[in-house]
């Protein structure tokens, strides 16, 4: 009798925490960050909205109405890091809610389930495996339907590039690489797609963009004397306790896995500001969250 009591109770607290982690899923919320960036070309404020991993599926009503709802936050420019649309089912569905923030100035990366489908996988394998040398091994889907609708409206795809933008009076020049997670970065390739006359006119502000923020791009855009990064992939550890990640999905440390952080930690120099969203889904297969709310996050910069 008092083993099924205490398997009852096992499975009752079980069921609890996946529904706690199902309605912790749908606990959307707009993070702001204000940071100063010093020694710049030229004073000024810049609102940025970094968007990531939506993994945005057919149906998904509550994470589509706040995803519609954020250009009332009133960005400057909209930067999106990645796994964004989960499925092919759901392109139509996901650019009319998308439409409110492609209609702002806007800049995007992508991630492995912008190429590739979710495939199940056991949760343990995140705790012994960091990626970056594997490739995901769902299905294709169709990317280039998506970078081309981003594209037309007007976003500028960085994987693997270099951009100029003019927003809020400033030249913003954007540095970009590809999914590091799955092997699709080359962040030095961005050189080739700078105007020739970029050196002698220097950008208000240079941006890193990437999806999977791995030590080897990190470095690459510090070294680059880029002084902000925006990188997304870490769902900021999704299943976490309280106050803490358990696994960082990437090679940096758990502690660093969403918010604002000095990179590299240590007070090594050059260092630029390192921005890591947590996300506003989950993974397609796993859709729960604990002690990690979902958000999408205003940086408001200041330049001085």
């Amino acid at each position: 009798m008092k083993t099924r009591s205490l398997v009852g109770a096992a499975l009752g607290a079980a069921a609890a925490t996946v529904t706690a982690g199902l309605l912790e899923a749908r606990a959307f919320r707009v993070v702001r960050h204000t940071l100063t960036l010093p020694d710049q070309r030229a004073p000024g404020r810049l609102r940025i909205l970094h968007i990531s991993d939506l993994h945005y599926a057919r149906g998904q009503r509550a994470k589509g109405r706040f995803v519609a709802s954020l250009a009332k936050l009133d960005p400057d420019i909209v930067v999106a890091t990645g796994d964004l649309l989960a499925d092919d089912d759901g392109f139509d569905e996901f650019f009319r809610l998308l439409a409110p923030l492609t209609a702002l100035p806007g800049v995007f990366v992508f991630g492995s389930n912008d190429y590739f489908g979710p495939t199940t996988v056991n949760p343990a394998h995140y705790l012994r495996h960091r990626g970056g040398r594997s490739r995901t091994k769902g299905p294709l889907l169709a990317w280039r339907r998506v970078r081309d609708a981003l594209t037309d409206a007007g976003w500028v795809d960085l994987n693997n590039a270099r951009a100029r933008v003019e927003v809020a009076g400033l030249t913003l020049e954007f540095r970009g690489a590809g999914d590091a997670h799955i092997s699709m970065d080359d962040y030095l390739a961005g050189a080739a797609t700078a105007g020739a006359d970029w050196r002698n006119n220097p950008a208000d502000l240079l941006v890193g963009v990437t999806h999977a923020p791995y030590r080897r791009v990190l470095d690459a855009m510090t070294a680059d004397g880029v002084p902000l990064i925006l990188a997304g992939h870490t769902h900021g550890g999704q299943i976490c306790l309280p106050g803490k990640a358990i696994v960082a999905n990437c090679d940096l440390p758990t502690s660093m896995i969403k918010d604002v952080h000095r990179y590299p930690p240590e007070g090594h120099q050059p260092a630029s500001w390192l921005h890591i969203s947590a996300g506003v889904g989950t993974a397609p297969t796993f859709p729960l969250r604990t002690f990690c709310r979902p958000e999408a996050c205003l940086l408001e910069v200041i330049l001085a």
